[in-house]
């Protein structure tokens, strides 16, 4: 299970380091699409592959299963961290998920993702004061 916030910052080469126990889940081979709240999924091959089976079910003729698959695997990439766990994050992702110098990673159980310092902030202090609510709304789905 993936989880923990880590502060990292991403090198002139577009090079971030992956956390060693992040690393250890993941596997060797790994992969890096573009998520939801402008911040970049990583997957292990094994969840990747679930995943990619869920959406291959996914009805081709309804316009928004369309629409997500495009979003979600054009811009995917699989990577490899380097001798020193580093990876490359290709130019349209950092794009995507506006990644400047500092960025941070966190574990969301299957997945990592990779957001900018300043968009993880800004999202956890909107997201932090509602969990309260959040977790009596989840509660109806016996969480």
């Amino acid at each position: 299970m993936l989880m923990g916030e880590y502060m990292h910052t991403i090198d002139t080469k577009g090079r971030v380091i992956m956390p060693a126990d992040f690393r250890a889940e993941l596997g060797e081979t790994f992969f890096v699409t573009k998520g939801l709240d402008n911040c970049l999924f990583i997957y292990g091959q094994a969840e990747w592959e679930a995943l990619s089976a869920k959406l291959r079910q996914l009805p081709l003729a309804k316009p928004e299963a369309r629409a997500f698959v495009r979003f979600f695997f054009a811009g995917a990439r699989m990577m490899e961290c380097d001798k020193q766990g580093r990876f490359l994050v290709p130019g349209n992702l950092r794009s995507y998920a506006n990644l400047k110098k500092d960025v941070v990673l966190t574990g969301v159980m299957n997945r990592a993702e990779l957001w900018d310092k300043e968009s993880w902030t800004k999202y956890s202090d909107e997201v932090n004061p509602a969990v309260t609510e959040i977790a009596g709304n989840l509660a109806d789905l016996g969480i």
